[in-house]
């Protein structure tokens, strides 16, 4: 059975859109009939997501957001909590669903599962729309008869991960908004005021200070090339870009970003902090160590730390606990190793996740605004001292005018 998105006219003229489930377009047409409604346009939705690459190259419909999914699981959790089936949580997630992205997803998998199909078979038809964690979860609930309950955990693991995504985010706009303006300004009095006021000083043949003749320099520079300096950045950021899809490019810049000092805890923390939570529900919801540090991988965007993840999944496999594992590569934050240390010594492993995953949250923020705090003073204390170079060039031989007159 698949689904349909309709356009019809009900019995007063009023135009209605929704989606039907339906073996044919005909046989959708005659059950829009039977609802008293004169369908006017009837189109199939797909019911499995077309595969990156598929149509020569990219994508071209956007899959559903974090943030969308993040709202979308608690509606799912809340329906579910409130014994709706399945069946009826999508429908009624459909009906008041005000995306149509979202409502043909939905409708595609509201299909599949009218068609006999397990919830977590339906959701693996949108790969680009459920992660694999996702997937997984929504797997281990149906096998275990918890569905409500995992979805619960699911929803809130997925506000919380867009929450701390969302801090991360906000906490270098100001920064970045700061810089632009920066390099703006002094592009601007570099180009524009600059040379107005170097025609004076040239009209009276005195030698020039040289932090003057500095600035006079650089503003004939950016004026005369400042356009192949802009397509030279250009296309050094092209080909590092296109660098990076080669593995072995971000392999190496990924290790160096761990380097950093401030910049590599931070994408640790990070890390750190989305495998412990993606951990800590999956195990939690009794799905076998294995499968959880295999669903784990992707969640974890540093490759080095991926790769130690990997490598941490095979020597778990071969009979290594989970804390010697993360421990051998030297990569994972101590405190994450002792923790899991204790949670597999005591029994408890998942609330030791759970409380490694709250503790390098928290880490993670802290330092980001200790980060943001010290970037604010620094670079306003830059741009001001760029301005002041280029006030204090001006202003020298105007003073050394003012000399000769006296």
């Amino acid at each position: 059975m698949a689904g349909f998105r309709y356009e019809a006219l009900d019995g007063g003229g009023r135009v209605r859109r929704g989606v039907i489930e339906a073996d044919s377009a005909r046989q959708a047409r005659s059950q829009l009939r039977e609802q008293a409604l004169n369908p006017l346009t009837v189109d199939a939705l797909a019911s499995r997501a077309q595969p990156a690459g598929a149509s020569g190259g990219l994508r071209l419909r956007r899959g559903i957001g974090r943030a969308e999914l993040a709202m979308l699981t608690r509606q799912f959790a809340t329906l579910l909590g409130a014994g709706l089936t399945i069946e009826q949580t999508l429908n009624a997630l459909i009906e008041q669903a005000e995306v149509d992205k979202i409502r043909r997803v939905l409708a595609a998998v509201r299909g599949e599962v009218l068609a006999g199909h397990p919830l977590a078979q339906a959701l693996a038809s949108h790969p680009g729309d459920f992660p694999e964690l996702y997937r997984t979860l929504v797997a281990a609930g149906e096998a275990s008869g918890q569905l409500p309950q995992v979805m619960v955990r699911l929803a809130e693991y997925t506000e919380d991960s867009q929450a701390l995504r969302g801090k991360v985010t906000l906490a270098f706009v100001y920064p970045a908004i700061v810089t632009l303006v920066a390099i703006l300004v002094v592009t601007g009095l570099l180009t524009w005021v600059v040379p107005q006021v170097v025609q004076v000083f040239r009209s009276t043949h005195q030698t020039l200070p040289l932090l003057t003749r500095v600035l006079i320099s650089l503003s004939d520079f950016l004026r005369a090339w400042g356009w192949l300096l802009v397509l030279l950045l250009a296309g050094a950021l092209i080909l590092f870009l296109r660098a990076l899809r080669e593995e072995a490019v971000r392999v190496r810049w990924h290790g160096f970003l761990l380097g950093v000092p401030v910049v590599g805890k931070l994408i640790r923390g990070l890390n750190t902090a989305r495998l412990a939570s993606t951990l800590a529900i999956l195990v939690s919801s009794r799905v076998p160590l294995l499968s959880a540090l295999s669903a784990g991988v992707g969640v974890v965007a540093n490759l080095p730390m991926r790769r130690a993840l990997v490598e941490a999944e095979r020597q778990v496999r071969e009979g290594s606990t989970l804390s010697r594992a993360l421990g051998a590569s030297k990569l994972f934050p101590p405190v994450m190793v002792h923790l899991i240390a204790g949670g597999e010594a005591s029994g408890t492993l998942d609330h030791m996740l759970e409380r490694v995953a709250v503790v390098q949250a928290q880490e993670v923020e802290n330092r980001v605004g200790i980060l943001t705090s010290l970037m604010e003073p620094i670079l306003i204390l830059a741009m001001g001292a760029m301005v002041l170079l280029i006030v204090l060039a001006i202003l020298l031989p105007i003073f050394d005018l003012n000399q000769i007159v006296k």
